[in-house]
């Protein structure tokens, strides 16, 4: 298998280029987009329901930026164990990196898509695209001078539509884990450098500028989000897929569940490093190759047009149906054999003419329906896993990629 998660993952994907800002929020500057597609609004709701208000009574945490509005709306119904002999749910799981509106409409065009199949998902916010770029020096970034960062600062405007697109996303019942801050994939500032204790600071950073927008983008009166950070956050992925290691101690340190960081698994059942879940990219076929390619929007890029953004026009349509049946063949191998959950990485970004977003677009809406499907959000999947036999899930894992259970699903589970 072909792994280039560690040479070039862009990670949340946003850069710099001039930009005119709101006053009271920063100026900043974002790497230019083309125009906005897709649904230019969020639409309220989620898996099929009508979000609505959150709750009556709101309570303001710290300066008003997040507030605990009570149970999250628009969740499953409580998992329970799997029964002797029952065949078990095939998981797939959808989650963006970064999490960054920048005015191309992928945001809510990806929201209102769960809404329409019932999906759950998880989008790992960068903690630094809700600091205005004026503040940039209260970042301080482990072994990176005070205010860098590979990926850019957002524009005011697009801070305000990320918020916007964050909090619908809570309503409608998804997951916002992290992504961290600076996306530091090289040199020797890179996270696969840090230590423990440099990754509990990053941590820390990252929820400070999640749960202080109000007062770094001076906006007193701005709604907040509508959950406490400190107990939603239980889930990350780093920059570029490096550094999990030493990420797992401070990770467990404040009460982590899983961390979908690992580069090039396998579509195998899951297990824990340091006590907590690990849900990494899957190697998943890539049509007219031998290799395999991870499960993310960016990888399958690389292999395309070699880590240029913007190939060949002529090659969209073909590459687009390439990622569109890669998607759909890792699913298809997971959901006919081992039933193993099928994890898959994207950013919101137009790569290539928007292909990968039409790709991800596609097979959503081929899964969307199937027997015995559950989208949901990595937490969703966290909470199954926690609540079965483990003698049932260790059975599970013995079965490898494409493996299918000797004897059927009544056979292989009914006596563990």
């Amino acid at each position: 298998m072909r792994d280039i998660s560690r040479r070039g993952l862009l990670g949340a994907g946003i850069g710099a280029a001039a930009a005119i800002g709101i006053a009271g929020c920063g100026t900043g500057r974002t790497e230019s987009h083309n125009k906005p597609t897709g649904n230019s609004s969020v639409a309220p709701g989620g898996h099929g329901k009508a979000a609505g208000p959150p709750h009556k009574d709101v309570k303001l945490i710290g300066d008003g930026s997040t507030a605990d509005t009570g149970k999250q709306p628009n969740q499953p119904e409580a998992p329970i164990p799997l029964e002797p002999g029952q065949t078990p749910p095939q998981f797939v799981i959808f989650s963006w990196d970064g999490a960054g509106e920048v005015g191309n409409g992928l945001f809510p065009r990806f929201l209102q898509l769960a809404k329409e199949h019932n999906a759950g998902m998880t989008f790992f916010l960068s903690g630094l695209y809700l600091l205005p770029e004026s503040k940039k020096d209260m970042y301080r970034p482990p072994n990176n001078p005070t205010g860098a960062s590979d990926i850019g600062y957002l524009t005011d405007e697009h801070i305000r539509s990320t918020l916007t697109g964050v909090r619908q996303a809570w309503l409608d019942g998804h997951e916002i884990g992290t992504h961290f801050n600076g996306h530091f994939c090289a040199g020797s500032g890179s996270v696969n450098n840090w230590t423990p204790a440099q990754w509990r600071d990053e941590i820390d950073q990252a929820v400070s500028f999640v749960t202080q927008w109000r007062t770094n983008c001076a906006l007193p009166d701005a709604d907040p989000l509508p959950f406490d950070y400190a107990k939603e956050l239980v889930g990350s992925r780093t920059p570029c897929l490096l550094g999990q290691e030493r990420l797992l101690p401070a990770a467990a340190e404040l009460g982590w569940r899983y961390d979908a960081s690992s580069p090039g698994g396998n579509q195998v059942w899951p297990d824990k490093k340091q006590g907590i879940w690990d849900f990494p990219l899957q190697g998943i076929p890539f049509p007219g190759h031998s290799f395999e390619v991870l499960s993310m929007d960016y990888n399958i890029l690389a292999n395309q047009s070699k880590n240029s953004t913007h190939g060949m026009t002529s090659n969209y349509p073909a590459w687009r149906q390439q990622a569109t049946q890669s998607y759909i063949a890792g699913f298809r191998r997971a959901y006919e054999t081992n039933r193993a959950p099928f994890f898959v990485g994207n950013h919101f970004e137009e790569w290539n003419g928007g292909i990968y977003m039409d790709a991800v677009e596609d097979a959503m809406k081929e899964i969307a329906g199937t027997k015995d499907v559950r989208m949901v959000s990595f937490r969703q999947f966290t909470d199954w896993l926690d609540v079965q036999d483990p003698a049932v899930l260790a059975k599970l894992r013995t079965l490898e990629v494409g493996q299918n259970p000797a004897g059927g699903w009544n056979t292989f589970l009914k006596a563990v």
